[in-house]
This record gives structure tokens, C-alpha cells and sequence, in this order.
């Protein structure tokens, strides 16, 4: 993505780049092949036409706007009132399509929605030559290079896949009352999909989300029972946190019953005291682990079978999906020092 420092409106043509820029767009005729200038609607670099400005105003606008989409390289968006609806609309036009899609911002806000949208987001930001703007701007360009490299990372976490385990449960029992954290997602989960969670930071149990039908309440395909405060997570970073420093817009690590993994954004944590059970369990590795959640029939794990299986009714020597690391940890990180958690 880029940024354009929008010098249109300037007495005088500031031609220095700020750092991180890519172009000036002015309104004066310029011999620059780098920077573009505009002559109304018309979009130039030097005497060479590169694209179109269309002031979205209505219907008749946009209209206008999706008629130049494939028959220009760039396609300068302004708007009479911001609306992130042309944009996207405009972005759905210009799939498959050699025309990019450059949106003038005016307010900071404004820059991680044009940014974004579809999932894509616009080829340019135009900003004014602001702090507050061109740092916006700045922060949503080095988003997206952020997004691009991790896309095209195969080692990343949340664009791999791990071996799922074999937890071998040794006890089931009460577990007195606890604060217990549900994790509600922003997006919806898939059935056999859901968090690895424990008390040890090398030894997780794979819990399902709430995804399963039940004829007492209804699903809730976005969230997961997780557990009480002191339970570990795995972060999308591949690091993990206690549920009590979790956070609404943090990236947390998905995991299906095949072992495939996506981040997703944490959207809320719904806390509340409610009675728990204590798991405990044998790993592949010898190591023992550890669980408290809640005491309710739509808390589930799953079995070797890929079936899911409610926490109330699992019993001492059944097999579970889980995953353990050989490593400890440090603040989250994994570490080759010795810890021993009980």
C-alpha cells in the first residue's frame, strides 16, 4: 500500500517527501515520473495519464467511478460525505482488474477503514501533510506489510498446522468455584475447531467452542469456555498468556481436531463464578497436566474419534486431543530452562 502526501490545496508545493511516502499528489503540472498531479478529473504523471478523480457524491458518482474500473491504472477516490460503502463497492469493481484505488482521508479514523475494507483495503491513502494524518496513514501502510509478510510466512503460527497429541485423563473431580473467562471471538468458529488451554504452560488440553447444538441452550459458534485466571492460551505470536492478561483486539490461536491453525481477534472475555471441575491427564511426553472448567455440559473436549465430548461426563483413563511442548516458558516465551509445574 501506499501513502500520498495531498499537496492540491497548498499555496506553495512542499516537494520533499515525508518519511515513508511514496508520492505528492499537487495540482500544478509537475515533469516528476514519480509524483502525480491532477488537472480536475483527470489523474497524470508526467504528460502520461494514469487515472481518474471521482468526487463521490450519490449513485450517479459511483456509477461514474465503476465505469473508468479496467480502463485506467489508478482510480482516486474524494468524498462530499466519507462513507466506507463505495469503497467497497468500488474494491469488488476493481477485483481481477488493473485498476487500483487510491481514498482521500481527511480525519486519522478514517485510514484503518479505507485500509482494510474487504479484507483488502485501498492500493493508496491521500492524506494532507499533517502529523496526525501522515502518521495514521504511515501506521495502516506498515499494518498491511505487517498482514502481507505473515500471509506469505509458512512458519508463521497462525498459517500452520501442529501434530495434535494424546492426553491420557487421570482424574476427574470437583473443583470448587473459580472466575471463569469465556473467550468471544469476532469471528465465527467452525465445528471441530477451538483453544489448547492448561495450567502448565507445555501441556494443553484442546477445548471445542460452543459450536454444538443442545437442547438446553443455544449455541454460541464465536466463544470458548476457557477457564479460570491462571490458565495459559496460545497466542496467534505463537506465546502464550494467563487468561488474565487477555484483552478485547487481542490475536489468540485457533486450533481445529486436525491440528490447523488461524489467529482470530479476541472481540470479549465474559467473567463470572461459576462451579468447575479439575482435569488432570498424562501427556505423550510423561508430562502431567492440569485443567479446571466450568462444570456445565457445553464445556467439551474431543476424543481420539474426533467426536465431542462433554467435561461432565469424561471419565479417568479415556484418551483426549491435546498438544505438549518438550520446552518451559518465560513471560510466554519458550525457553530451554527447566520448570517444573504442578
Amino acid at each position: 500500500m501506499e501513502v500520498w502526501i495531498d499537496e492540491r490545496h497548498s499555496i506553495e508545493l512542499e516537494d520533499v517527501l515525508v518519511d515513508g511516502a511514496d508520492r505528492i499528489l499537487s495540482s500544478k503540472s509537475t515533469d516528476s515520473q514519480t509524483n502525480f498531479y491532477s488537472d480536475g478529473n483527470r489523474l497524470m504523471c508526467g504528460h502520461q495519464l494514469v487515472g481518474g478523480l471521482v468526487t463521490l457524491e450519490g449513485d450517479a458518482s459511483q456509477d461514474y467511478a465503476r465505469s473508468l474500473v479496467g480502463s485506467v491504472e489508478w482510480l482516486v477516490l474524494e468524498f462530499a460525505d466519507w462513507s466506507m460503502i463505495p469503497i467497497e463497492n468500488l474494491l469488488a469493481a476493481c477485483e481481477g482488474t488493473p485498476t487500483k484505488i487510491a481514498a482521500v482521508i481527511s480525519t486519522p479514523d478514517q485510514a484503518q477503514g479505507a485500509g482494510f475494507a474487504l479484507q483488502r483495503g485501498v492500493e493508496a491513502l491521500v492524506v494532507k501533510s499533517s502529523t496526525a494524518m501522515t502518521e495514521a496513514a504511515l501506521i495502516v501502510k506498515s499494518q498491511r506489510l505487517e498482514s502481507k509478510h505473515s500471509e506469505s510466512n509458512d512458519s508463521i503460527p497462525f498459517s500452520g498446522k501442529i501434530g495434535m497429541g494424546e492426553l491420557t485423563i487421570t482424574s476427574v473431580k470437583p473443583g470448587g468455584t473459580a472466575e471463569r473467562y469465556c473467550i468471544d471471538m469476532t469471528c465465527l468458529l467452525d465445528h471441530g475447531e477451538g483453544l489448547l488451554l492448561g495450567s502448565s504452560a507445555s501441556s494443553f488440553l484442546f477445548v471445542h467452542g460452543e459450536t454444538v447444538e443442545s437442547e438446553f441452550v443455544p449455541t454460541r459458534p464465536f466463544r470458548v469456555n476457557a477457564g479460570p485466571p491462571h490458565a495459559y492460551v496460545r497466542m496467534a505470536s505463537g506465546n502464550t498468556k494467563y487468561l488474565s492478561e487477555l484483552h478485547a483486539g487481542d490475536e489468540i490461536l485457533l486450533t481445529n481436531t486436525d491440528g490447523l491453525l488461524r489467529s482470530a481477534t479476541i472481540g470479549r472475555l465474559k467473567i463470572e463464578t461459576r462451579p468447575m471441575i479439575l482435569i488432570k491427564w498424562v501427556d505423550e511426553n510423561d508430562k502431567e497436566g492440569s485443567m479446571f472448567l466450568q462444570q456445565a455440559e457445553t464445556v467439551r473436549v474431543v476424543g481420539l474419534d474426533n467426536k465431542t465430548k462433554s467435561i461432565t461426563a469424561l471419565k479417568e483413563g479415556e484418551i483426549v486431543l491435546g498438544w505438549c511442548d518438550i520446552g518451559a516458558r518465560h513471560i510466554g516465551a519458550s525457553i530451554s530452562s527447566t520448570v517444573t509445574e504442578r
